[in-house]
C-alpha cells in the first residue's frame, strides 16, 4: 500500500516508448546486480581476496530505479552498502566494483581502503561512503545544502537500511532538510531486520514512514519496494518536488532481504522456514518479469537473452577484476592528509610586541580573519549554534558576519553537534565550498565524535585521494574561567589521536588570525582550538594586527623566548603562564627556553628536538590531564630521538587526573598554576 504525498504531474507520466525503454533498462540493472551477487558469493567461497559480502537480493529494484530516476554527473548518490542496484544503474564499472569487492587497486571505490560496497566515484557524484550505520543522512543533507546555496537544480539521493533510522543522525537530517526545504530524497529500503533485530524491537510504531509525518515540508511514500509502477511514480514526484526546490521527501520502502546479512551471518538462527518462504515469494524479479510480459515490452524469449547477455557481462567483468592488483603496501599509510598549496606567501616578522598602543586581543583578531576570508572567497560559509544576527556565538567571534554577508553565508544551525559537522562535511564535498563552523564549547564535542573521527578525518584516506574536506571546526576549549565539569575540557590529546585531523591551538591575536586563515584555506579538516581565558586577554595576548595577506600554515611552533638551561614545551594558556615564569626565573638566574607548539598536528618536533640539544633539558607544561596528555607523545618522541642529549629526565607539569570543577578553589588545585611551574622548573634546573 503507498501512501502519495500530492499528485503525479503529466510531466512524470513517462511515454509509452519512454515506459518501455526505462523498464529494460531498470531490468537489466536488477539482473546485473542479482547475477553480481551470486557471483560474489562463489568468489567469497574461493577465497579470491575478498572475505566479507553483503547480500542485495531483494533489493534490487529500489535502487536500480532510484538511480535510473537521476541525471548521473549532475545528481548526487549517497548509497548505503547494500544499494549496488544503485551503484550499477547510476554507471559504475562492473569490473571496479567487483574490483573494489576483491580489494584490488581500482580507481574509485576507495581502491582497496575500504570494505567491498562502500562506492565513491567522483565523476558521478557518489561521495566517499563508510561503515558507520546512519552517517551518510547527514552528509547527504550537506551536500543538499550546498547545491542549495549554489541555485542549482541538483537532486540528492541518500538510501539506508530500516535499522538505520534508529541512529539520531537520521532524524537530525529529517530535521534540516525540512528546516531548509532541501532537495533531497531519503529512501529507506525497508526489509524488516537489522541483522537479526526484527523491526518490531526497533521501530516504534513497525515503519518510520509513521514517524515521517511529523517533519513539516517533508513528502512521505510508504510503497512496495517490489512494485515497479509504485516504485517509479513515488520517485518521479519526489523527483519533482526536489528539483523545483520544494523540499525534501521520505521513500519508505519495503523490500525482502532474501540473503544473509553478510558473508558471516547465517539467517536461520533467527528466520523460521515460513518467514523465509515469505520473503522469497516476494522477489522482486519474476514479478517484474511478468509484468514487463504483460504489457508487451518485451516477449519471455527476449528477458531469457538479456540474461544470458547480464551473466556474460559479470562472467567477463570478474575475470577483468580478478587481474588487477593488490594495493602496493609500501602506500599504506600514505594519502591521510592532502598536500596544502598556499601559493607564495607574505613575509612577516613575528617578533610583534604585546604592549603595542595598537594591539587588538584575539577575539578581534579571529572576527577579522573570518570576516577578510568570506569576503577573499564567497564559498566560505559559517554556521554553528548561536553564531548568527547579533549575538555571534557565545564569545561574539562571530558578530557581525550576519549582517555583512547575509544568512545565507552565515547562520545558525540546531543544537546538534552532529549536525554541524556532518552538514560541514556532505557541504565542503561541492563546488569548493569551505564551512567554518563552531561547536559552541569543545565539551560538547562528544554527540560528534562519529561524523568527527570515523568520518571526517578518515574521508581522504578512505577515498584514496578522490575526495578531501575542507573544513574549520572552531571550538573555545580550556578551563581558568570557573566553568565546571562541561565548560573547562582541555581535548587536544583525544584530538591528536585520530589520524587526518589537523589540530591548532594559538596562544596570542597575531598567531590567531594567521593560522585562522590559512586553517580555512587547507584542504583538509582542521580542528581550531580557542582557549576561552586568553579571548580578551591583553598583557600577553593581544598583539599588532596581521594584514589581510600574512598567513601562518600550520605545523611550525616558535620559540617564544630564548634560553639556555632547560626547554620549556607548552601551548594555549600554559604559553601565557610560561612566560611570566620565565621571566620571573631569569631574575633567579635559570636561563628558559619556552617554545609554542601553536599545532598539535602537525606537530613541530624539529624546533623541540633541535632546543632539547642545545639545553639537554625538557619540561612539559599542559593543563590537560596527566595520564595520556599530548605531553606524553612529546616526551616519547624526545627520549626515542635524543636521548643521548638528555641530562636529566623529561619532566611534566599538567592538570590532575580528574574532571575540572566548578568551585574557584577547586579549580585552581586541579588546573596547572604559576607556582607549579616554577616548582617545575626550578627541581629540573637543579637536577
Amino acid at each position: 500500500m503507498s501512501t502519495f504525498i500530492g499528485e503525479v504531474t503529466e510531466q512524470c507520466i513517462p511515454t509509452e516508448i519512454d515506459a518501455k525503454a526505462s523498464s529494460l533498462k531498470a531490468l537489466e540493472a536488477i539482473y546485473l546486480t542479482r547475477m553480481m551477487d551470486d557471483k560474489m558469493q562463489k568468489l567469497v567461497r574461493q577465497n579470491k581476496g575478498g572475505t566479507f559480502h553483503l547480500c542485495v537480493n531483494g533489493h534490487e529494484m529500489i535502487g536500480a530505479v532510484s538511480a535510473l530516476s537521476l541525471v548521473p554527473g549532475k545528481d548526487w548518490g549517497l548509497p548505503y552498502y547494500r544499494d549496488r542496484a544503485f551503484a550499477i544503474g547510476l554507471g559504475c564499472s562492473l569490473t571496479e566494483i567487483i574490483g573494489a569487492f576483491l580489494a584490488r587497486s581500482v580507481p574509485h571505490h576507495s581502491g582497496g581502503r575500504m570494505m567491498p560496497e562502500h562506492f565513491s566515484q567522483k565523476d558521478l557524484h557518489i561521495p566517499c561512503q563508510s561503515s558507520c550505520v546512519g552517517s551518510q543522512f547527514l552528509q547527504a543533507v550537506g551536500v543538499a545544502k550546498a547545491v542549495q546555496l549554489s541555485g542549482k537544480d541538483e537532486v540528492v539521493y541518500v538510501s539506508g537500511g530500516d535499522g538505520s533510522t534508529s541512529q539520531g543522525d537520521f532524524h537530525e537530517a529529517l530535521n534540516f532538510s525540512c528546516l531548509h526545504r532541501l532537495g533531497i530524497i531519503f529512501v529507506i529500503q525497508d526489509n524488516g531486520w537489522a541483522i537479526s533485530v526484527p523491526v518490531k524491537d526497533q521501530t516504534a510504531g513497525g515503519t518510520i514512514a509513521k514517524l515521517g509525518h511529523g517533519y513539516e515540508g517533508l513528502s512521505v511514500f510508504d510503497i512496495d519496494g517490489c512494485d515497479y509502477e509504485e516504485v517509479s511514480q513515488s520517485l518521479a514526484q519526489a523527483v519533482a518536488k526536489a528539483r523545483s526546490g520544494q523540499g525534501p521527501s521520505l521513500i519508505v520502502a519495503k523490500v525482502p532481504r532474501l540473503g544473509a546479512h553478510s558473508s558471516s551471518d547465517d539467517p536461520s538462527k533467527y528466520k523460521d522456514l515460513a518467514c523465509m518462504e515469505e520473503e522469497k515469494a516476494r522477489d522482486p524479479i519474476p514479478r517484474f518479469e511478468n509484468w514487463i510480459v504483460e504489457m508487451g515490452y518485451a516477449t519471455p524469449e527476449d528477458l531469457a537473452q538479456l540474461r544470458d547477455r547480464c551473466f556474460k557481462q559479470i562472467e567477463q567483468a570478474a575475470l577483468e577484476a580478478d587481474q588487477i592488483p593488490f594495493p602496493d603496501p609500501q602506500t599504506a599509510a600514505q594519502g591521510v592528509f592532502k598536500d596544502a598549496d598556499f601559493g607564495p606567501l607574505t613575509p612577516f616578522s613575528e617578533d610583534d610586541s604585546s604592549s603595542s598602543p595598537d594591539s587588538i586581543v584575539m577575539m578581534d583578531a579571529l572576527n577579522h580573519a573570518i570576516d577578510e576570508e568570506m569576503k577573499r572567497d564567497s564559498q566560505v560559509v559559517v554556521f554553528g549554534q548561536d553564531v548568527a544576527y547579533g549575538k555571534g556565538g557565545v564569545f561574539g567571534i562571530t558578530r557581525g558576519l550576519t549582517a555583512k554577508y547575509g544568512d545565507r553565508r552565515c547562520f545558525n544551525s540546531p543544537l546538534a553537534e552532529s549536525t554541524i559537522v556532518g552538514i560541514a562535511m556532505g557541504m565542503s564535498v561541492v563546488d569548493n565550498f569551505k564551512p567554518v563552523v563552531e561547536i559552541q564549547f569543545a565539551d560538547y564535542m562528544w554527540t560528534a565524535v562519529n561524523q568527527l573521527f570515523n568520518e571526517l578525518a578518515s574521508y581522504y584516506y578512505r577515498s584514496n585521494g578522490e575526495w578531501n574536506c575542507p573544513v574549520v571546526i572552531r571550538m573555545p576549549c580550556g578551563g581558568y574561567i570557573q566553568g565546571g565539569p562541561y565548560h573547562s575540557q582541555s581535548i587536544e590529546s583525544f584530538l591528536a589521536h585520530c589520524p587526518g585531523l589537523k589540530v591548532a591551538i594559538p596562544s596570542n591575536a597575531a598567531d590567531a588570525k594567521r593560522m585562522l586563515k590559512a586553517a580555512i584555506r587547507d584542504p583538509n579538516p582542521v580542528i581550531f582550538l580557542e582557549h576561552k581565558a586568553l579571548y580578551r586577554q591583553r598583557v600577553f595576548c593581544a598583539r599588532p594586527e596581521p594584514k589581510e595577506d600574512e598567513l601562518l600554515p600550520l605545523g611550525k611552533a616558535k620559540i617564544v623566548r630564548e634560553g639556555d638551561d632547560l626547554t620549556l614545551v607548552c601551548w594555549g594558556m600554559m604559553v601565557f603562564m610560561a612566560s611570566q615564569v620565565a621571566e620571573k626565573m631569569s631574575q633567579e638566574g635559570i636561563s628558559v627556553e619556552v617554545i609554542d607548539l601553536r599545532t598539535i598536528v602537525p606537530v613541530d618536533m624539529d624546533t623541540v628536538l633541535r632546543s632539547v640539544k642545545k639545553t639537554g633539558k625538557l619540561i612539559i607544561a599542559h593543563e590537560a590531564a596527566r595520564q595520556c596528555g599530548f605531553g606524553a607523545e612529546v616526551a616519547a618522541r624526545v627520549a626515542e630521538e635524543v636521548f643521548s642529549y638528555l641530562d636529566a629526565p623529561v619532566m611534566r607539569v599538567t592538570g590532575k587526573d580528574c574532571p575540572v570543577p566548578y568551585c574557584k578553589q577547586l579549580e585552581d588545585a586541579v588546573l596547572p598554576q604559576l607556582s607549579d611551574l616554577e616548582n617545575g622548573i626550578r627541581k629540573l634546573a637543579e637536577f
